[in-house]
């Protein structure tokens, strides 16, 4: 049995820890940075911030889960708490940094604000997503063999998730006022040694996808593996996954 957060481990977090270097490259973080990690998860962003000398890093997450982990594995703060309502004094980062939470957040918008409230003027706030629709081939080859058993289960497909999609993101940042705003494409891939190694992680009941199998009947569940299966062979294989990345100056 295992954990939530083994089981976002298994499922998201090899992603989360390949992608998160990218990420602090793009976001600029340098020596000695206070670095705000919002929606920390399992701390994948916090370790690739922390790894750079001197930087103080802080992560707030609402799952009690996901922080008690974060404080076991990373060097940092960890806080539960809740994106909407930062708990954190005006101007008390240089940089604050969103990576795969925006487009699960219900007030994405109210989100942000919170983010350039606690980073300082001239600091930088910077958010990465997912690109659900076209990018991310884990997630795409899932929901187009689900939806293809299952039509019903196309409104909850994640090419629908707010944000993922180009200019999204820095649409939103511009709406708030931030300046010197870029958006760019940060891509990842991922081997997998078999198709267990790509299906397994999908019982974990992590994310949308994960809790769309744990709602399927054990023989709707076999029909999407076959299905799954047949597309993706039992040899290695690789697939590609790629993220929008957005930064901007706080005025």
């Amino acid at each position: 049995m295992f954990s939530a957060s083994d089981g976002y481990e298994r499922f998201m977090g090899r992603w989360s820890r390949r992608l998160a270097p990218l990420f602090v490259t793009f976001a600029g973080i340098t020596e000695g940075d206070r670095v705000l990690d919002v929606g920390s998860g399992t701390g994948a962003l916090s370790a690739a911030a922390a790894a750079i000398e001197s930087v103080q890093v802080t992560g707030i997450e609402r799952s009690a889960v996901y922080v008690a982990y974060a404080r076991e594995h990373v060097d940092g703060r960890f806080e539960v708490g809740d994106a909407l309502a930062l708990p954190f004094s005006d101007d008390a980062f240089d940089r604050a940094l969103s990576m795969l939470v925006l487009n699960f957040v219900p007030d994405p918008a109210a989100a942000l604000q919170q983010m350039i409230r606690v980073t300082r003027p001239c600091g930088v706030v910077a958010a990465a997503v997912w690109d659900y629709g076209d990018g991310m081939q884990m997630l795409r080859t899932f929901w187009d063999a689900a939806v293809a058993l299952d039509p019903d289960a196309a409104p909850r497909d994640e090419r629908h998730m707010p944000l993922c999609t180009h200019g999204a993101l820095a649409e939103l940042w511009r709406a708030h006022g931030l300046q010197d705003v870029d958006e760019q494409p940060l891509t990842i891939e991922m081997k997998f040694a078999s198709f267990d190694d790509y299906w397994q992680p999908f019982l974990c009941g992590q994310g949308p996808a994960g809790v769309y199998v744990s709602s399927l009947a054990e023989s709707a569940r076999h029909a999407l593996e076959s299905r799954l299966h047949e597309r993706l062979g039992d040899t290695g294989f690789r697939l590609e996954a790629r993220a929008w990345a957005v930064s901007g100056n706080v005025t």
